[in-house]
């Protein structure tokens, strides 16, 4: 069954690479398991050139009678995870789930208190074929033809540090930021933009800035706090450290981004009606507004 997962996710995408990506194991396993697969049947499934894969008759023919069953058992399978009462699996990125989900959480569990929420906080894409999860907060573009996305809100990045740096600094404009030091995450590494927008130093100079790089948003909001540096970060990911001006924000300047957060779904099956009042309530939440940082005497009114 795996070797036959694997030569329908190939023989759908095309390409050993894609059908990789989409199954989150190597171009190799997938090039051993269809191995295993042209052992088991005999016959040559597809011809490998240089980048490209072609399937051949055989494998044409012999996809076409296996894939409806493939799907029904993709469905039957889909279904009987969504059937489990009140029980609702959500899974959203690490950072978003500290530092969004968790300070919302008990309104949901107020409002609906029957849910029984099994919370995965992860940076892993969701699989809704192979894992057992209702509805997912994914940070992209919201382009995804497998998937039923909807828009939470979309994303922007703003300049936060503590009030005690951005004095010690004199971080009264962004080309103070030169004698600052920058911290990066992978999520959102937009610090040339930002300061080729609203700055007027050089790229050499921007370039010269000392940068501390980190893999998760959480991690660097929390050096900012710490007075490691300036983090340019979500707003969304800055409400608690706004709310108490743990951090503030030393300038305007807001960075649009085309990324945003989206809850999404298996874009085939209906959800469960425990699903479906979660989901209502993250929209919900979600049209909440950013409260504005309070700030001090630094702190600029962003027009974002």
């Amino acid at each position: 069954m795996k070797s036959l997962l694997v030569f329908d996710a190939a023989m759908r995408s095309k390409s050993f690479s894609l059908a990789a990506d989409e199954l989150c194991v190597t171009p190799g396993a997938i090039g051993q398991q269809i191995h295993k697969l042209e052992e088991w049947l005999g016959v040559t499934l597809f011809i490998r050139h240089v980048r490209q894969i072609q399937p051949t008759e055989a494998a044409l023919s012999y996809w076409q009678k296996i894939q409806p069953a493939l799907e029904q058992i993709a469905d039957a399978s889909t279904r009987l995870k969504h059937s489990r009462g009140m029980a609702v699996l959500l899974s959203m990125p690490p950072s978003f789930a500290a530092k969004w989900f968790t300070r919302r959480m008990a309104n949901l569990l107020t409002r609906h208190p029957g849910i029984e929420l099994h919370l995965n906080a992860s940076s892993v894409i969701v699989d809704f074929e192979r894992e057992a999860v209702d509805l997912a907060i994914r940070y992209f573009n919201g382009r995804d033809t497998r998937l039923d996305a909807t828009l939470m809100f979309n994303d922007e990045v703003r300049v936060f540090c503590t009030l005690e740096y951005a004095e010690a600094r004199l971080l009264n404009t962004p080309d103070a930021l030169a004698g600052a030091s920058l911290l990066v995450t992978s999520v959102q590494p937009y610090w040339t933009q930002w300061l080729s927008r609203f700055s007027r130093l050089d790229a050499g100079t921007v370039a010269g800035i000392p940068r501390i790089h980190f893999d998760q948003a959480l991690m660097a909001i929390e050096a900012a706090k710490q007075g490691h540096g300036v983090v340019l970060a979500s707003p969304h990911l800055t409400e608690d450290e706004v709310s108490g001006q743990a951090l503030i924000e030393p300038f305007a300047g807001c960075l649009h981004l085309d990324n945003g957060y989206y809850i999404v779904q298996h874009n085939k099956i209906a959800l469960s009606p425990a699903a479906m009042l979660v989901k209502q309530w993250l929209i919900e939440e979600a049209g909440e507004k950013v409260p504005d940082n309070p700030g001090s005497s630094l702190h600029r009114a962003t027009s974002c």
